[in-house]
């Protein structure tokens, strides 16, 4: 099995987080978007998972370590692919072009989810989707009665159907994917906007006699923006309440309470505050006089004199005063 996960965008909704890290990178109950996504799409894979391929843009030498790192941490190989243009979700698959052969599962690194179903690899493929409240802005999907989808729908303005494309998709041959993305490629079929759409070669392999069916997921989290990245971080915190590897054990803590669920990476202290629940704080970070709720604290940050709740700090930044909602990124300093 190979897992090849586009993520080359430049995330601009979460600035400015993203503007010195990918947004894949960013972390979740500490530990980085993309390894909490592949960490779970290997737990529902029925057979072992050998290659992880990242597709990514122009994001440096230290971002693709890191890369390599994490699939070698999940017992597969890596590989780095590169997007130079950004031209739509089909051109971002094909640049994995190499690894588009046997069993594959493609999973843009934006969304996180929770499943409770092993992968059924006999197949043709499968599409994961969700039930949500305004159809309009996804695409969506309709199948009969066997499951089987029947059409692809990209942001419907009448209802359609209410079961969105998440972006995890599953291939029993990714042979037949790369040949309908090289088709398109090679005869220039673009979507409104400009961009070569995935979905378009979907529907010409369904047309074709492949069967693609649905798979529903429990919970889908995005991380699009710092709302909902802080919202996705508190749900996975509720996810792994309990852990006891959740709170290192080099914490330095005086005269301080920490709220399960929460997330404290390695050499923290922790002053004469309240931490959690629902808060992530990164390694190295040190946090005084201070409370902090359902916020995200990344690496190597002083956070002092501060009540926080909702908000997103970055690395290596200093807070020092009274906030309840802040959106900081790195080795910024903020005195109220």
């Amino acid at each position: 099995m190979k897992l090849i996960i586009p993520m080359a965008g430049r995330g601009t909704r979460l600035r400015p987080h993203t503007l010195t890290v990918p947004k894949p990178l960013l972390p979740i109950a500490g530990k980085p978007i993309v390894e909490r996504l592949v960490e779970d799409l290997i737990a529902v894979c029925p057979e072992k998972v050998d290659e992880i391929a990242f597709i990514i843009g122009d994001f440096g030498p230290e971002v693709e370590n890191s890369l390599l790192q994490i699939a070698t941490r999940l017992g597969a190989k890596g590989t780095i692919c590169h997007q130079k243009e950004q031209l739509g979700t089909a051109h971002a698959v094909l640049c994995a072009g190499d690894a588009l052969q046997g069993n594959i599962i493609v999973a843009f690194a934006d969304t996180l989810f929770r499943t409770d179903f092993v992968l059924d690899t006999t197949q043709d493929g499968i599409v994961w989707v969700k039930k949500v409240s305004n159809p309009s802005a996804f695409g969506v999907v309709k199948y009969d009665q066997d499951n089987v989808i029947t059409d692809f729908i990209e942001k419907p303005e009448a209802f359609i159907s209410d079961l969105a494309i998440i972006g995890i998709y599953y291939f029993k041959d990714g042979k037949n994917l790369r040949n309908e993305l090289q088709f398109l490629i090679d005869n220039d079929v673009r979507i409104k906007g400009g961009e070569f759409g995935l979905t378009t070669a979907l529907e010409n392999m369904k047309s074709k006699g492949l069967k693609l069916k649905t798979g529903a997921v429990e919970d889908w989290l995005d991380c699009g923006n710092k709302e909902s990245t802080v919202d996705t971080n508190k749900t996975y915190l509720g996810y792994l309440l309990g852990d006891k590897n959740l709170i290192s054990s080099d914490l330095e803590i005086v005269n301080s309470v920490i709220i399960e669920p929460s997330y404290v990476g390695k050499n923290v202290k922790i002053i004469n505050s309240i931490v959690g629940p629902f808060a992530s704080v990164g390694s190295g970070t040190i946090i005084n006089h201070s409370i902090i709720e359902n916020s995200i604290v990344q690496d190597m940050t002083k956070i002092s004199n501060l009540v926080l709740k909702d908000s997103m700090i970055g690395n290596k930044a200093v807070a020092i005063g009274k906030a309840n909602d802040l959106s900081i990124g790195d080795f910024c300093e903020v005195k109220l």
